[in-house]
């Protein structure tokens, strides 16, 4: 059994929540340039140069590439012959997101109630945190800050097979749609069709972890998420909403087994920034 100490976990938390909110990932660097050459607007394409040189200077100077620097999602790929010492893992988890909005001065953004007492934590926890135990010895962590302009534009339906593939094309295709300039495209499409309720909004979110631009290993899926790209940029919304060829830079679709009387869709989009960062202990 391999043993990995928490201590090593909340200092390697702590720095992703920095690094993914200082510095885009190359995929979604290489993305905005590809949309570059694709973009037809004049005013689009000025908005990508800006998205592009705004995240040069946020690199640089190590601030973030957004004033929303997000909600702290983090996912956990725990290997089976893992052993965590020294402490609780959850508060491992917190304490790495707590110091690293902390000593980076990223805006903390959560409210300690939904409801009755909406009182800033302060800090940025708690996390929302999914584990998964897997094979091998190994402990997977990714990071996704997620900002409340996409995440805000989320939606899930519970559809029936009747609905058949069209009535999920239109779906996805109409949440993207509804919402417009506000997730600050050009957006990354994460969606997640089947098991259950839970489980579908689940894959929407972990779709958005995949490298921007990479296709499903399925190849119908696969082309799924080329033709609703397609028919996305077609809508004309463009970046940040001003017109243009293009509004998504990727659509990534995850699927998983579902019960015969039902089609589970969910579609979570992520901002221009697409922020997320992984390592592997």
């Amino acid at each position: 059994m391999r043993e990995i100490h928490v201590r090593e976990i909340t200092e390697t938390v702590a720095r992703l929540c920095q690094e993914a909110n200082y510095e885009l990932c190359p995929d979604v660097r290489e993305s905005l340039l590809g949309a570059l050459e694709k973009e037809e607007s004049p005013v689009g394409r000025e908005i990508l140069e800006q998205l592009v040189r705004n995240a040069e200077i946020a690199q640089k100077n190590k601030v973030p590439v957004c004033q929303d620097t997000g909600m702290a999602v983090v996912f956990l790929e725990i290997g089976s012959e893992v052993c965590i010492v020294g402490g609780d893992l959850t508060e491992a988890i917190n304490q790495g997101v707590r110091k690293g909005y902390t000593d980076g001065y990223l805006r903390k953004s959560v409210v300690k109630d939904p409801l009755f007492n909406r009182i800033n934590t302060g800090d940025n926890t708690p996390a929302v945190i999914h584990t998964e135990i897997v094979n091998g010895d190994c402990l997977k962590i990714s990071v996704l800050p997620k900002g409340f302009g996409g995440e805000n534009m989320s939606a899930i339906k519970m559809m029936v097979p009747a609905d058949g593939l069209e009535g999920v094309k239109k779906f996805i295709i109409d949440c993207v749609d509804k919402a417009g300039p506000n997730p600050c495209p050009p957006v990354v499409v994460g969606v997640g069709v089947g098991g259950t309720f839970e489980k579908a909004a689940l894959l929407a979110k972990k779709a958005l972890l995949r490298p921007v631009g990479s296709h499903h290993s399925q190849p119908e899926v696969a082309e799924l998420e080329k033709e609703l790209l397609s028919a996305i940029n077609d809508l004309g919304i463009g970046p940040q909403g001003l017109g243009g060829r293009v509004t998504a830079l990727a659509v990534h679709i995850e699927t998983y087994p579902t019960h015969i009387g039902g089609l589970p869709v969910a579609v979570n989009i992520n901002c221009n920034a697409g922020r997320h960062r992984e390592i592997i202990l």
